[in-house]
């Protein structure tokens, strides 16, 4: 079980680095065809000098940024692959709304694994563009922390299990990955006592099929005791020094996580670790 194709998503020069080292890693392990997708405006902002005469002076020195911006990505990216001997494509594109998360769906749809930066503090208009990636593309996408500086290998992963469609979604999506580390943990908050589990045992039918891949699987079930569940999370990860995270996203209504917040809506913004999120 292996990852065939990874999207790259590279918005810009200041996230391309910690993306392509990233994604570059996960296709040299898994023998992977990695796509390397950065897009831009296909209309440009119209300068006007005074009396409304364009001024085509300017006007060339955005455009003159914007080859050389593309020229950096895209020079970045391959010289990457290429040290790596892995295979690759560059993928430029050009869009009404020039931001490469909103403009990868459609290429998203139709790789195993999407790879994009975690939005960096202060860029909240540019979060929902992320958010499209998960909730539009219907593929599992990874994201690496702004703080990042090395593409560790992934040891220790961490499973966030509420028992819903999209935390399994998540589970098997992560399977390769959940297959070559050393040690992954099914963590439970707040299960609830029903007709097929027990609190204590929660997570413990999850853990078995895991275990049949030949996953190294402990459980954990603890009580949030009036913390958020985020924030237990996020602890359990720093705990056990957690190299990956793998849950599910968005399990209550979009809107609900808009106007209540949510796990999703808290890990997208602090995000201790690499994560995995799938819907």
């Amino acid at each position: 079980m292996t990852y065939q194709t990874i999207l790259a998503v590279l918005r810009g020069e200041n996230d391309m680095d910690r993306v392509v080292k990233r994604a570059v890693s996960l296709a040299a392990r898994h023998e992977s065809h990695l796509i390397g997708l950065h897009a831009e405006p296909s209309v440009n902002i119209s300068f006007a000098a005074p009396l409304e005469i364009p001024d085509t002076t300017v006007f060339d020195m955005e455009q003159a940024k914007t080859i050389d911006r593309v020229t950096s990505i895209r020079e970045g990216f391959v010289s990457r692959c290429e040290a790596e001997g892995i295979s690759y494509e560059w993928r430029p594109i050009k869009s009404m709304s020039g931001d490469s998360a909103v403009s990868a769906v459609s290429s998203a749809r139709c790789s195993d694994l999407i790879v994009a930066q975690q939005e960096g503090p202060g860029n909240d208009d540019d979060y929902d563009d992320l958010e499209a990636l998960v909730f539009d593309s219907g593929r599992p996408v990874m994201f690496v922390p702004y703080i990042a500086k090395e593409a560790k290998p992934i040891k220790r992963a961490l499973i966030a299990w509420n028992d819903t469609r999209e935390s399994a979604r998540a589970a098997f999506d992560a399977m390769p990955l959940l297959m070559a580390a050393e040690n992954v943990e099914i963590l439970t908050v707040d299960a609830q006592n029903n007709a097929e589990q027990s609190a204590p045992t929660a997570g413990a039918e999850i853990a078995t099929a895991l275990t049949r891949h030949g996953v190294n699987v402990t459980l954990n079930s603890q009580s949030s005791a009036g913390i958020p569940v985020a924030a237990v999370i996020e602890n359990r990860v720093s705990d056990m020094q957690a190299d990956l995270l793998v849950m599910g996203a968005f399990s209550h209504s979009r809107l609900r996580e808009f106007l209540f917040g949510g796990v999703t809506d808290t890990v997208l913004k602090s995000m201790p670790c690499l994560t995995l999120m799938s819907r």
